[in-house]
Order: C-alpha cells, then sequence, then structure tokens
C-alpha cells in the first residue's frame, strides 16, 4: 500500500476529494484531508436505509416477499385506480430493495412524492430488470415509518447512529414529511467509513450488534445483476467485496477478504475514473 502516492495524487491532480481514510483489520491506519466535516453522501444514504430495513427484518416486521402495497398508508393505497394498484401490487420490497422494477422515473415530482409515486402505471410489473430510481428507497422509507410506527429519522438516530457514536449529521424529508433516505443526507468521512466497519463486522460495531450477520450477509450480496456486477440491497458489488456509492465519488469500498475498508467524500462531478484507479494501484495494489 503506498498511501501517500494517493493523496499526492489527489493534490497534484486538483481532485476535489474532501477527506479519505484507510482500514486495515477494522483499524483505522491511513488519514488525509477533513474527515470530520460534514458532505453530502448523495445515494450513498441509501445504505443506512438498508441498515434500518435490517433491523426491520431480524424483527419479523418486514417480508421481503410481500408487496409493498402491504406496508403503504392505507389511505393512499385505497385512492389509487386499480390498474396501478393492481401492478403495484405485484411489487415486493425485494423488488424496491434491489432497484429492480422497469420504467420507474429516477425521481418522485411534486409537493406529494407518495400521491405521485402511486400514480404511475408500472407497464411491465413481472419483469424484474435493474433500474436504478430514488422511488425504490422513498417508498422503503415510507413502509419503515409504518412497520416501526414511529419517524424513521429518529430510528435511525437511536439505532443506528447512538450506537455508532454518530453526533453529527444531516438528512432531508420528502415534501409530505417522510424521511427521504435516497439522498439529502451529510455525514462525515469518518462516520461514513463506520457504516462500513458496521457491514464489515457483520453487523457489529464497539462489540454492540446492530443489525443481523444474516441481514448483512444477504444485503452485501449480488441479488440483481446490472452491467456494474451486481446489487444487494441498497449495496454495490465491488470486486470480491461491496461498495457504498453515491454520486460525484462518495464512496466507501469494503474487501472484507483484503481486511480493508477505503472512504472518500469528494464533489467530482463527472463520469472520468482517475480517482478510482488511483485508489486501486496505490492502496489496493491492482
Amino acid at each position: 500500500m503506498n498511501f501517500d502516492a494517493f493523496t499526492k495524487d489527489i493534490t497534484e491532480h486538483g481532485w476535489n476529494v474532501f477527506g479519505t481514510e484507510v482500514y486495515e483489520d477494522g483499524n483505522l491506519t491511513h488519514s488525509f484531508g477533513d474527515t470530520e466535516g460534514l458532505h453530502e453522501l448523495f445515494s450513498a444514504t441509501k445504505t443506512i436505509v438498508s441498515v434500518a430495513v435490517g433491523i426491520a427484518y431480524d424483527e419479523g416486521k418486514i417480508d421481503f416477499e410481500r408487496s409493498i402495497l402491504d406496508y403503504l398508508p392505507k389511505t393512499y393505497v385505497e385512492r389509487m385506480q386499480e390498474a396501478q394498484k393492481s401492478a403495484w401490487q405485484k411489487i415486493t420490497v425485494r423488488r424496491l430493495l434491489t432497484m429492480s422494477v422497469p420504467g420507474l422515473p429516477f425521481r418522485a415530482e411534486g409537493d406529494d412524492y407518495l400521491e405521485y409515486t402511486l400514480s404511475y402505471l408500472i407497464e411491465e410489473p413481472e419483469t424484474a430488470t435493474f433500474n436504478y430510481s430514488n422511488i425504490c428507497t422513498y417508498l422503503i422509507c415510507v413502509a419503515l415509518t409504518e412497520i416501526f410506527v414511529e419517524d424513521l429519522g429518529k430510528i435511525i438516530e437511536e439505532r443506528i447512529f447512538e450506537p455508532l457514536q454518530i453526533t453529527n449529521f444531516e438528512y432531508g424529508r420528502s415534501p409530505e414529511g417522510y424521511f427521504y433516505g435516497a439522498s439529502n443526507m451529510k455525514l462525515s468521512v469518518h462516520d461514513l467509513s463506520k457504516i462500513g466497519l458496521l457491514l464489515y463486522h457483520g453487523g457489529v460495531y464497539d462489540g454492540k450488534r446492530i443489525v443481523s450477520e444474516e441481514y448483512c450477509h444477504m444485503a452485501s450480496s449480488v441479488q440483481q445483476m446490472n452491467r456494474e456486477g451486481g446489487y444487494g440491497f441498497f449495496i454495490w458489488k465491488y470486486r470480491d467485496g461491496f461498495s457504498i456509492n453515491g454520486k460525484c465519488k462518495q464512496k466507501c469500498y469494503i474487501l472484507p477478504k483484503e481486511g480493508l475498508i477505503v472512504t472518500y467524500l469528494s464533489y467530482i462531478d463527472d463520469d472520468t475514473h482517475d480517482l478510482l484507479l488511483s485508489m486501486e494501484k496505490n492502496i489496493l495494489g491492482i
């Protein structure tokens, strides 16, 4: 490993990386830049929602094979047109967790995201094809709010952030007040690493179990194939491990076989792979 070469690349190329950390065998060994300040996670937020799903799963409160309509507010479901209701009835929780609902727009619009979403007609509801959409995560957040009969933001604060000793954070909501979950969260590099460490250790952090090893294994395993190599439950396949991803290059790579976790938060709004290639060369030795 040549961490200095990695940070030299960041500096010399002017890549807009806020900070980065490397963990070896669960221990922080390298750090660079601002690892404590808050930065936008974008879609890396989705993996935190996945941990909340795991808590519900461990408590027997959610069945991945049931229709998402079974977990949404009845007042909304009862107002649905018959064609939409029939189609959405075929969309299971698993299909949302794996981004496998064809044709969904990338995001909801308007003043009521749930009304917008449930009025959308899915033309091929039986077809499970990868289609990345923030709506999938948003619906899971609504479902979790109904399942826990409590605000999902509060659940995440008390049951995930508190045991992870995450005290500085920001998150957003949908127009109708639900924890949004698809993006709009800010954490530090160091605290995003804690999410990676939780998954790396199979649901345990600092000796305390937060979510089951069974769920962590399911969530980080390939559940739906895509052109990037596979997708779990709001977690991406990466080489022989997995990763937490957000746009503009928000990353936490978890490689259990190598005993490595690499986290960085950035704002690089392009399709280049230079930062990744430098990390792979200098940190992973590829």
